[in-house]
């Protein structure tokens, strides 16, 4: 895949993107509410609904699509080999690094992370829009090629092995009542056996308008808590939507991170699969 021209990296600071806000090979895609983004978004951003991100099924609400869903989001995004895609919400990155793992998925990694995403944006100071540009669609397409995707994902079968084997170092990245199984969200509550909790959201400074705490923070928690980050991890949600910052989180420490897009709307809804409730990983 031909590189872009743009050297940025998988987190992108408000300052750093301003630079490069016109240049001709950006891509910019929003992925606020739709009445936020008629209102005010980046110059050039494009509006994507999440509903391009999954397939729409009843028992596991977070699958990745199948390789039509995923050349209609390219088509979509109207994205070149040579283009650079930054991504951004309003909610401290989840959604916006759901669509990073798509396309990492499908086999595109020139793409960054808007860090603070639009608050970010706002909290600068930098200039907003209401204005949607025109489609001027590419010449060449980004081609899906799903061969390098077992690097990021992981299916039911194989996650169900490696727990039956217990070599596994699982990441829950719900809330602490969802984790215990207070709270159910599925057919049945609790967590996916060896799963260690740590919230999202905890990586997030709300008093920065939703940036991240400083990597070396997030990292030393994560190891507080028994994660060790020499090792393979395996992060989930619900329907891998806030793992999606989850898994960028990993990616930014360099951790070797797949994320269970099947997710605890699938692991929950079987009536098959092993599950333990409390606070306990095992």
């Amino acid at each position: 895949m031909t590189a872009s021209s743009l050297s940025l990296g998988l987190l992108v600071e408000t300052e750093e993107l301003a630079q490069y806000i016109h240049h001709p090979l950006l891509r910019v895609v929003d992925l606020t509410r739709r009445s936020v983004y008629e209102q005010l978004h980046l110059p050039h951003a494009i509006h994507l609904q999440p509903k391009y991100l999954m397939q729409q099924n009843e028992q596991a609400t977070g699958l990745l699509p199948n390789d039509a869903g995923l050349t209609a989001l390219i088509e979509y995004l109207n994205i070149s080999p040579e283009h650079h895609v930054v991504v951004y919400d309003d909610e401290g990155g989840a959604w916006a690094g759901r669509l990073i793992w798509n396309l990492h998925c499908l086999g595109f990694e020139q793409v960054s992370l808007l860090n603070g995403g639009l608050h970010g944006w706002l909290g600068a100071g930098l200039t907003t829009t209401s204005e949607i540009d025109p489609v001027i669609q590419v010449e060449r397409l980004v081609q899906v090629n799903t061969a390098e995707m077992t690097n990021f994902r992981i299916q039911y079968d194989d996650l169900l092995q490696k727990v039956e084997q217990g070599s596994v170092q699982i990441w829950d990245c719900r809330t602490e009542e969802e984790y215990t199984g207070q709270r159910l969200a599925a057919r049945r509550g609790g967590h996916i056996p060896q799963a260690r909790h740590f919230e999202w959201s905890t990586a997030l400074n709300r008093q920065n308008h939703l940036k991240l705490h400083p990597l070396e923070r997030t990292q030393q928690r994560l190891e507080q808590l028994g994660f060790q980050l020499d090792q393979p991890v395996i992060v989930y949600c619900q329907s891998h939507h806030r793992s999606g910052l989850a898994y960028i989180l990993g990616r930014l420490l360099n951790w070797k991170i797949q994320a269970y897009d099947g997710a605890w709307s699938e692991w929950g809804n079987r009536l098959d699969s092993p599950i333990v409730s409390g606070e306990s990983p095992s």
